[in-house]
């Protein structure tokens, strides 16, 4: 059965990522990108859907972990009767192919190792032609093909390949798999120990570059690492998560597809990577965007492909049971359909973000977006899904047409800082439409609080980002109350709920989920916007403590076990940290929304 959640670590190359745990595991593992069918799948089974250990014989859960420094070089060390051993995983960031490199050392004593290999191609369906070479093995399955290059002597049987070897203090024994597709040549693969030299390099050399200094520099430090590591360096675009299927409640359906690029985290990574000054990947990021949202305005979806494709149909893996039994596990998501008007407002916001941090705007950007806004002129009054992408009716979310009103505000900023063309006072007419229609419809004068939808007694996490957009100031009485009824209704064990999914059967889904990590990071920010720093400070220093060993974070969390839940690790998660950390440490950062005049 699979690790916790919790208990994962990954190592990526820009292209994919590897989840290992604490018994030295690789439970999941898509080569050669994201978003590709794993080979190692026994996160969403057991381990005839893939998977590779390599550990001391017998032995359980590592002794310890860790990060080589601020790398994603991950070191697991056991400590054994016999002497301790330890295991040094990563994926060097090269183009010519994906390797997964594994190098055992003898730290001490003398101990026995055992190696496992369950090579399973479109996630556990295909078990490949597996042949032996003069420095290990080749395995191929339709396009896939992988070659394992090993001094350790291998063995196969049950469709599986074994070793078992004995390493001394100092002696080191490493494995290096390497796919390629099965109609190229074979591939050069990398050399162990200069790859793993230069992927220390590789990430020392990127993190050097970052310039928060605030007082939690090293949860920020690898928040951005991690974060980093979901780049798909190719194209510059984000993925949500590096998995798929992990669900939101223990044993629940609640399982969707995270390998994916959404349009509304655009804003709040692209102001996690420029207040940490790393440039380059918020300007990759931002040219994602155009070219993904480039076309007729009115066929904007709130998720792409990795390279900007649109087609990401939804459809369910019947022979797997599911992340400790939760099913049905899905690739694709259906809700790239959906009709969610606040991704409008959310892509003009992010470009908005990059354009006030410097990064030069092009005529054909400016056209893109003077095309967005004419359709969310003529579109905002619609219902829609919401940011959260319920699959229940269509309403009037507050979110969405506070997301629609921070579009035309940025636009007119655009026109009024930086001198560019458009119609700035329709545009302004349109906007405070807009505003006096959400104070008007969307606020509950009785309790002073915002609501999640026009005639809606609930409430929503999302509603804590009306200050923030620059709809309306943090002092604002009604803002106050709105985070303060955010925080008391919405909060489990201190920890915030996207909303009650039982509340008005909003969502359409059955069951549960667990508090949403993301949007506790954004009750951290609200509460230092309205003066409770104290609260902030404590529910922040919470929040930390929820980081695995080696600072993971998930979508969610359970307060009731204490473990984490949902696809990991989560994009959204890892950028609200670092928000809320640059928030709380009084870093002010020129490129934040403002609203204009």
């Amino acid at each position: 059965m699979a690790s916790g959640i919790e208990d994962y670590a990954l190592v990526g190359d820009l292209h994919t990522g590897a989840l290992i745990g604490r018994d030295g595991s690789v439970d999941w593992l898509c080569l050669p990108r994201f978003d590709s069918p794993a080979c190692f799948a026994a996160l969403l089974g057991d381990e005839n859907a893939g998977r590779w250990r390599i550990a001391p014989a017998g032995a359980g859960p590592a002794t310890r972990r860790r990060y080589a420094g601020d790398t994603l070089v991950l070191e697991t060390e056991w400590d054994t009767p016999d002497g301790t051993v330890r295991l040094t995983d990563f994926m060097p960031p090269r183009a010519a192919a994906a390797d997964l490199v594994r190098i055992v050392q003898g730290v001490s004593g003398r101990v026995r190792v055992c190696t496992d290999l369950n090579l399973r191609f479109d996630y556990g369906h295909v078990v490949p032609w597996v042949r032996r070479t003069g420095t290990g093995l080749r395995a191929v399955a339709g396009p896939d093909a992988v070659w394992l290059t090993t001094p350790a002597r291998l063995h196969n049987h049950d469709l599986t390949t074994t070793a078992e070897f004995t390493v001394e203090a100092g002696q080191r024994v490493p494995f290096v798999l390497t796919h390629r597709p099965s109609h190229l040549p074979a591939p050069v693969c990398a050399d162990p120990e200069s790859a793993l030299h230069a992927t220390r390099r590789f990430w020392q050399r990127w993190i050097g570059g970052h310039r928060y200094d605030g007082p939690y520099a090293d949860a920020v430090r690898r928040s951005l690492l991690l974060l980093k590591a979901l780049i798909y360096a190719p194209t510059g675009g984000i993925v949500a998560a590096a998995t798929t299927s992990l669900p939101e409640h223990p044993g629940g359906s609640r399982n969707w597809d995270y390998r994916y690029c959404w349009l509304r985290d655009a804003t709040f990574t692209l102001q996690a990577l420029l207040g940490a000054g790393h440039v380059a990947e918020a300007r990759a990021w931002r040219e994602w965007l155009l070219r993904a949202v480039a076309g007729d305005p009115a066929d904007l979806q709130i998720m792409y492909g990795l390279d900007g494709s649109r087609r990401l149909p939804e459809y369910t893996l019947d022979w797997l049971p599911g992340y400790q039994g939760a099913a049905p596990v899905r690739i694709g998501n259906a809700a790239a359909a959906q009709f969610q008007l606040d991704v409008w407002g959310e892509v003009l916001d992010g470009l908005h973000t990059s354009r006030d941090a410097g990064i030069a705007v092009t005529g054909d950007a400016w056209d893109v977006q003077r095309a967005l806004l004419d359709f969310l002129e003529g579109n905002w009054r619609r219902p829609d899904n919401g940011l959260w992408e319920v699959r229940g009716p269509r309403r009037h979310f507050v979110h969405s047409k506070v997301m629609a009103w921070a579009g035309l505000d940025r636009m007119i900023t655009a026109v009024e800082r930086h001198g560019l063309d458009g119609a700035a006072d329709r545009w302004r007419a349109t906007r405070d439409a807009i505003h006096a229609d959400v104070c008007s419809r969307g606020f509950d004068a009785g309790r002073n609080t915002f609501t999640q939808y026009y005639g809606s007694t609930g409430l929503d996490a999302a509603l804590l980002l009306i200050p923030r957009t620059g709809f309306l100031p943090y002092d604002d009485p009604r803002v106050t109350g709105t985070v303060n009824a955010v925080a008391e209704q919405l909060c489990e064990d201190g920890f915030l709920l996207r909303y009650r999914p039982d509340a008005d059967g909003v969502d359409g889904l059955p069951g549960t989920e667990g508090a949403f990590l993301a949007c506790t990071f954004w009750l951290v920010e609200a509460l230092h916007g309205i003066g409770r720093r104290k609260p902030a400070t404590e529910l922040f220093e919470r929040l930390l403590g929820l980081r695995n060993d080696v600072g993971m974070l998930a979508e969610q969390y359970d307060p009731a076990t204490g473990r984490q839940l949902g696809n990991t690790p989560q994009a959204f998660s890892l950028v609200g940290l670092v928000n809320a950390a640059c928030g709380l440490g009084e870093v002010r950062r020129s490129h934040l929304p403002r609203r204009s005049s």
